[in-house]
């Protein structure tokens, strides 16, 4: 899933036009895609396997392809991307490297032909024909309101981001030589034909992406034709190539990618560390001092047999532990995720209903993107007005720089605060949040709160930030 590239200013306005197009392009399909929920989501995009057959026997296992050979799907999955987009797209500005890489496999390498700046598509498709050359579009879900709508709900199915490139590739060649990613891979192939070659991972649920030299990887594990309709998902660290077939005139796929950086692993190293620090405050063991020269020691023998005594320590803690708290993780994806899907009209996005009163019902409004946070205070300030921790409703994410990187998503601790729709409450209100948000509706008086002035102030803040709406 890469995330390169930075901000513009008028991407706003690009977007809506495009959004506009794919609505019109969308409108004249029926869609093969439930969107209900979340779930339902990911069961049509994977059907007709089951999602408990698909977890049992395929996710982080083995390959799975799916040749529908069922028309409806294929002008579906066309109207999703397809090379004519690229045109329009090149006219309202792509800039090579942050949206677009050109490139081609040559004697098993990956050969780069961006040039400098913005794209010119006459440039774009004079090196598509003449150099057979791979246009890789970056996050689409930018640009097209379908995809947004569905990675958006695969976001909230997943816990996780999910980005997404499409590849444009013209007959007799290939873009990327063999590889292997660190993302669940879901490949839904647009247009044309691709030919795809499938290998025995070298390093099982891979941390990393790499690129395998073809005396490595051995034979092909499975070999297929994709066609438009189908779908193939393969795990991390499954080695795999592609290439366009002579005789089709070329071939687009959008590849989604989920759960980079998403394993135990990860989160161990996340939560472990404000676990240590609250135990710390309860256990005294674990405030005694190393011993002297500890850090100077080659051997560390008997140090090792202490630290094995303090993790097992720290597991007996966890045991009575009801909350894991994620630190750095939850705030990467909160602040990186798509936001919901509102359609084009979402700059005009309203409360929900009358104004809340003290005998208001009220509900919570996507609810797949509502999280409640409890986190240190950030301003440091001790005040008995101002409990040193606080709770946070809301999400941050915005589409025109999904997936985009860090130059384009990064906020400090104050700025994620600004940018999040939603609020931060005094920690007395964490038990009121809950009920709003694990009940399917709640009467404003029935929250819990001291105060009559409290329940009603808490229902109109988060209606005024369009969380909830009135019933």
């Amino acid at each position: 899933m890469p995330k390169k590239g930075g901000k513009h200013a008028d991407m706003g306005k690009e977007t809506q036009a495009q959004c506009k197009r794919a609505k019109l392009e969308a409108a004249c399909l029926p869609s093969v895609m439930s969107f209900e929920s979340p779930d339902s989501l990911f069961g049509s995009l994977i059907s007709p396997i089951k999602e408990e057959v698909f977890f049992r026997e395929y996710w982080e296992q083995k390959p799975l392809l799916l040749q529908r050979n069922d028309p409806l799907v294929a002008a579906y999955y066309q109207s999703l991307f397809q090379l004519s987009d690229l045109k329009e797209l090149c006219s309202q500005g792509l800039y090579y490297g942050r949206d677009v890489n050109i490139c081609r496999c040559v004697n098993g390498k990956k050969k780069v032909l961006n040039k400098e700046g913005r794209v010119n598509y006459m440039h774009l498709k004079k090196d598509f024909d003449q150099k057979k050359a791979t246009v890789q579009f970056h996050q689409p879900q930018r640009f097209k309101e379908e995809l947004w709508k569905i990675q958006e709900k695969l976001e909230c199915y997943f816990g996780s981001l999910v980005g997404s490139n499409v590849y444009i590739t013209p007959q007799g060649s290939q873009g990327l030589p063999p590889h292997y990613d660190d993302v669940e891979v879901f490949i839904l192939q647009l247009e044309g034909e691709k030919h795809w070659r499938l290998y025995k991972p070298m390093v099982h649920l891979a941390r990393d992406y790499n690129v395998e030299s073809e005396d490595r990887i051995g034979n092909p594990t499975h070999e297929f034709i994709l066609k438009p309709g189908d779908l193939l998902y393969f795990p991390r660290g499954t080695i795999h190539q592609a290439d366009t077939p002579l005789g089709t005139s070329y071939s687009t796929h959008v590849t989604i990618s989920t759960y980079q950086n998403n394993s135990w692993g990860d989160f161990l190293l996340d939560a472990i560390p404000g676990l240590v620090f609250d135990m710390a405050k309860e256990d005294v063991v674990l405030r005694t001092s190393i011993p002297r020269q500890l850090l100077m020691q080659v051997n560390t023998g008997d140090s090792t047999k202490k630290l094995s005594s303090l993790l097992r320590r720290l597991a007996d803690s966890l045991e009575n532990t009801r909350e894991l708290r994620s630190s750095d993780m939850k705030k990467d994806f909160i602040m990186h995720r798509l936001p919901p899907c509102l359609g084009c009209d979402s700059d005009s996005l309203t409360p929900g209903g009358k104004l809340p009163k003290i005998d208001s019902k009220i509900r919570l409004r996507f609810r797949d993107h509502a999280i409640i946070t409890v986190e240190p205070d950030q301003e440091n300030a001790v005040s008995m007005m101002k409990p040193p921790t606080l709770v946070c409703l809301g999400w941050c994410g915005e589409r025109e720089t999904h997936m985009m990187g860090t130059e384009a998503g990064t906020a400090s601790e104050d700025g994620m605060a600004q940018q999040a729709h939603g609020l931060r409450f005094p920690l007395s209100y964490l038990e009121a949040l809950k009920q709003i948000w694990s009940s399917s509706t709640v009467n404003v008086k029935e929250l819990n709160l001291t105060s009559d002035e409290e329940k009603e102030n808490l229902a109109l803040s988060l209606w005024t930030e369009c969380l909830i709406e009135v019933i």
